[in-house]
C-alpha cells in the first residue's frame, strides 16, 4: 500500500504544496488530523469540530483539493489560531486527543502533519510520537538553502530514535545539489527529488513539476 506521512524540517517550507503534488502523482487520498489556523497562518473566525464532508475554506485540506483533485478527509479538529496544536487546543479551551486519531483506510492515502517533526500536539505528545504509533512511512520535506542540513538531520534522527519508518527526504526550493546530496549521504536516507517554486501554483503546473522532478515508482 502506498500510505506516507508528510512532515518537515519546520514552518512554510512547502510540505502542503508537496502533499497535493504526491497525491496526484500517485492518486492518493488526504488527511490532515489537526489543522491549525487557515492556510498562510492566518486566523480562523471561530473554532469548529470537523463535520461533514466539505473542505473549509482556507485550510490545508481546501488547498489541497485545488490543487490535486485528490480525494480529501475531514480533519479530526481545526483550530482557530495557527499556532502548534498544543496551544491552539489549550486557547481554544478544547481537549486533544491523538490516541483516538486513527488514519483513513484507504490503499493510497497522503497524511500530513503541522509543521514539523517535533511540533507539539499535546503537552505530552509530539508528532514524532504519533507517527510512530501509526508506523507508516515518512517523508521529510526539506528547504534547500543555508541551514536545511542541520534542521533536516536534526529531524532525521528525531524521527528514527522513536522507531520511525523513514522513506525519504523531497526537497522544495531551487535546486542546491550538495546540500542535498550530503543530507542524504550523512542522513543515510534517500533523495526523492526537488520541488522548484512555481510561478504560478495551480494543478497543472504543479502535477507537471511533480512528474518532471519525482518518479511515482520512489513511492510504489
Amino acid at each position: 500500500m502506498a500510505r506516507f506521512v508528510i512532515t518537515s524540517t519546520g514552518t512554510d517550507v512547502g510540505k502542503t504544496v508537496f502533499a497535493a503534488g504526491l497525491c496526484g502523482l500517485i492518486g492518493a487520498e488526504y488527511w490532515k488530523p489537526v489543522q491549525s489556523g487557515l492556510a498562510g497562518n492566518v486566523e480562523n473566525d471561530a473554532i469548529s469540530a470537523a463535520r461533514g464532508n466539505a473542505a473549509q475554506s482556507g485550510t490545508d485540506r481546501a488547498e489541497v483539493e485545488r490543487l490535486s483533485g485528490a480525494r480529501t478527509h475531514p480533519e479530526a479538529v481545526l483550530l482557530p489560531q495557527p499556532l502548534s496544536p498544543h496551544r491552539a487546543a489549550e486557547l481554544a479551551g478544547v481537549t486533544l486527543d491523538p490516541a483516538a486519531w486513527t488514519p483513513p483506510d484507504a490503499a493510497r492515502l497522503v497524511i500530513e502533519g503541522a509543521g514539523g517533526a517535533l511540533v507539539p500536539v499535546t503537552r505530552q505528545v509530539l508528532f514524532a510520537d504519533l507517527f510512530a504509533r501509526w508506523q507508516v512511512p515518512v517523508i521529510v520535506v526539506c528547504a534547500t538553502g543555508l541551514g536545511t542540513i542541520s534542521h533536516s538531520l536534526t529531524a532525521l534522527e528525531s524521527l528514527r530514535a522513536r522507531g520511525v519508518p523513514v522513506h525519504g527526504v523531497a526537497f522544495v526550493g531551487p535546486a542546491n545539489d550538495d546540500n542535498m546530496a550530503t543530507i542524504g549521504d550523512l542522513g543515510r536516507v534517500r533523495v526523492l527529488g526537488c520541488l522548484p517554486l512555481l510561478d504560478r501554483l495551480d494543478r497543472d503546473s504543479l502535477t507537471a513539476a511533480m512528474r518532471a522532478a519525482f518518479s511515482a515508482g520512489d513511492f510504489a
